[in-house]
């Protein structure tokens, strides 16, 4: 009889472990929220990678693309038309929560999905070509100053959105009203870049995870990191916006979500195998490669933190007008 409680909770373990094991999905799939080569690509490419080398995922992750709102067109359409897929993940970023925060995701907000881990984060970054005449983010304020209308500034996302908001923070760092920014909107983090490239826009503003590549290319440079100090490793060399005297300062999270109707055993799957995946060293290393910072919450302190950040950027929207 003394037995019998641990054997209990010994055959109810073995049943959950047989349930997760049951719940791994054939034909799992990540959506990245925008066109190739931005940051949501960059998500769940790390995920894929990730899930496969450190031996979690057994089918193949496949990447599919969804632009439209940065992120509102896949918004709808997870918890709208594919609630219930178990094998279905969805990249996220603090620019879906300011998305969320302004209601620019239709009737759904932060409550309609699961919120199932968050796996990195980088910073937004001001970045010019190489040969620009702008060799310090000062320069670019005072240029803002003089005459607003003299530098094209592109970014991913329309007024509101993420990139739009760093914009708007420079532009208010140099007392000038985001309104009278000659501002590019472009779908995702690629297309600013092949802008910049091309010439056809002075300077942008994104994640430094979107230019790290062509800066080791050498093609552009980042006047500032929006970070509240220094980054480690590569970008130890480039001063932050606050120790240039401008205090713009903003952090970019990713990570995923699954639809609202997903079954717990299919989410309890998903998140065990991203817990697991963020305490692997190699995981660090791969996070490291594709230039993001170390970032871990899945459960209760994710739900939480994006409930939290949805309501202070609905502050920060309406600071700027954009609820009214």
């Amino acid at each position: 009889m003394k037995n019998r409680v641990p054997l209990i909770a010994l055959m109810a373990s073995s049943l959950l472990g047989a349930s997760l094991a049951l719940a791994e999905p054939k034909r799992p799939e990540c959506i990245a929220p925008a066109k190739p080569g931005g940051g949501f690509d960059i998500t769940c490419k790390l995920a894929q990678s990730g899930l496969k080398d450190g031996g979690l995922l057994k089918a193949p992750l496949r990447v599919t693309y969804m632009p439209g709102g940065i992120g509102a067109v896949a918004y709808n359409a997870v918890v709208a038309q594919r609630p219930k897929e178990a094998g279905l993940i969805t990249a996220w970023s603090s620019g879906s929560l300011l998305n969320l925060a302004q209601g620019k995701f239709g009737r759904y907000d932060e409550n309609d999905v699961r919120w199932l881990a968050a796996i990195g984060t980088d910073y937004g970054a001001v970045i010019v070509p190489r040969d620009s005449p702008l060799q310090s983010f000062d320069a670019l304020i005072q240029q803002l100053k003089k005459d607003p209308t003299s530098l094209v500034v592109g970014a991913g996302g329309t007024v509101g959105s993420q990139d739009w908001m760093q914009a708007a923070l420079i532009a208010r760092s140099a007392q000038v009203a985001p309104e009278n920014l000659r501002y590019v909107a472009f779908e995702g983090g690629g297309e600013p870049m092949t802008a910049l490239l091309g010439g056809h826009v002075q300077a942008i503003v994104s994640g430094f995870g979107e230019a790290t590549a062509q800066l080791e290319a050498g093609k552009v440079r980042i006047l500032a990191i929006l970070a509240e100090e220094r980054l480690p490793g590569k970008l130890a060399q480039i001063p932050t916006a606050k120790e240039q005297g401008y205090d713009v300062v903003w952090p970019i999270v990713r990570g995923f979500y699954m639809g609202p109707e997903v079954k717990d055993e299919d989410f309890q799957w998903w998140q065990k195998q991203f817990e697991t995946l963020l305490t692997q060293e190699s995981f660090n290393a791969k996070r490291e490669h594709f230039d993001l910072l170390p970032l871990a919450m899945t459960g209760p302190e994710l739900e939480t933190f994006v409930h939290q950040q949805v309501a202070d950027y609905r502050k920060l929207a309406d600071e700027f007008g954009l609820l009214r």
